[in-house]
């Protein structure tokens, strides 16, 4: 499991999305995001459907998520 703790551009909160890692400042989950790019989606496209996401953040969670793949 990846350890979201690292990553500035989300947050997770029990009151939010039944505590589920989120973008920071919004209720968008994080698992939303790799959903839609293995459905094809681009990352601008995911930008535009979730608004309050900004593009900083996805590239943020993607850099966490190599780190997290280089380390293992």
């Amino acid at each position: 499991m990846l350890d979201w703790s690292q990553c500035s551009a989300v947050e997770r909160s029990p009151e939010t999305v039944s505590g589920a890692w989120v973008f920071k400042g919004t209720r968008v989950p994080v698992k939303a995001l790799f959903e839609n790019l293995e459905d094809g989606a681009r990352i601008d496209e995911f930008v535009e459907w979730f608004p309050g996401v900004t593009r900083e953040q996805v590239e943020q969670v993607l850099g966490q998520l190599e780190r997290s793949l280089t380390a293992a």
